[in-house]
């Protein structure tokens, strides 16, 4: 069966590691809304769409949506995506009533526009790490970059003990501690919604020892940033921070580093001054 590989104007960068892929053409009317074109034949291939969701990601997934619906109307034998950061998966249970879970939103709209299999890395609703799981109906391979970050910071720290700061992201630690982390109420932050961490606890033997907190997201690095402290605290001789996803935002890399982190390092799941491991990478090898 003939393998097609689309990369869509959000993973441009992609192409160096899938020679031979097409660039899906992508432009934008005046009035703001989106024009696809798939420039080639897709009927009975097996079609891999290469896409980043994240940043302006509400634009993007409606990029996505008629990017699949073009392929899927051109009858090819599969069709999955790529998708290293996939938006609103943190938003995957109800805390109150009437909440909407825009996570199953998400797996259903693709589901329905064709697609048999999503691809991501370190999905904030998996907590098993890496594999095939199923959510509203869609395939999903789970990729993990945990042991490809914990490489990348071992090569100054080789004897750097892996920390999960809560136990969700436990998978990621590859058998090192994990921090009790225990949940608030959510609150405001600068007009944006998100949930206090109002503890954490260190019960582990962290005294003089070199540490890396590891993770699958970065958002306002207000959970990261708390384990630095707890971990200072507790004696530790040196921390330096992992993450899939770093969206570092307001200014939480810079207030990662005013809190004594050392090396922090992420994929380019999503693009930063701290993109070390190519996320290009673990597709090649895991999934294609």
């Amino acid at each position: 069966m003939e393998r097609l590989v689309l990369i869509s104007d959000t993973a441009g960068d992609f192409a160096a590691a899938f020679p031979g892929a097409v660039a899906a053409e992508i432009k934008k009317f005046p009035d703001g809304e989106f024009y696809a074109r798939i420039p080639t034949d897709c009927k009975g291939k097996e079609v891999l769409l290469l896409h980043r969701c994240y940043p302006e990601q509400n634009e993007n997934l409606m990029k996505l949506f008629i990017l699949l619906d073009a392929i899927k109307s051109q009858s090819p034998s599969s069709l999955r995506c790529f998708i290293p950061y996939l938006p609103y998966a943190r938003m995957d249970k109800a805390v109150k009533q009437g909440e909407a879970i825009s996570a199953d939103t998400v797996c259903k709209t693709l589901k329905s526009l064709g697609c048999n299999e999503l691809i991501t890395v370190d999905c904030h609703f998996i907590k098993q790490g890496a594999g095939i799981f199923e959510r509203a109906g869609l395939k999903i391979r789970n990729l993990t970059a945990s042991g490809a970050l914990l490489a990348h910071i071992r090569k100054s720290s080789p004897n750097a003990l892996a920390i999960s700061p809560d136990q969700g992201a436990a998978y990621m630690a590859k058998g090192g501690e994990s921090i009790k982390k225990v949940r608030g109420e959510y609150g405001e932050m600068g007009g944006a919604t998100y949930r206090k961490v109002a503890e954490m606890k260190v019960d582990f033997e962290a005294k003089g020892k070199d540490l890396v907190i590891i993770d699958d997201m970065v958002s306002t690095g207000s959970t990261m940033i708390k384990a630095v402290n707890v971990l200072k605290v507790a004696g530790a001789k040196k921390i330096s921070c992992a993450t899939t996803h770093g969206l570092f935002l307001s200014g939480a890399l810079e207030k990662l580093r005013e809190a004594g982190a050392g090396e922090i390092v992420a994929t380019d799941s999503i693009h930063s001054p701290v993109s070390k491991v190519h996320v290009a990478d673990l597709l090649k090898a895991k999934a294609v």
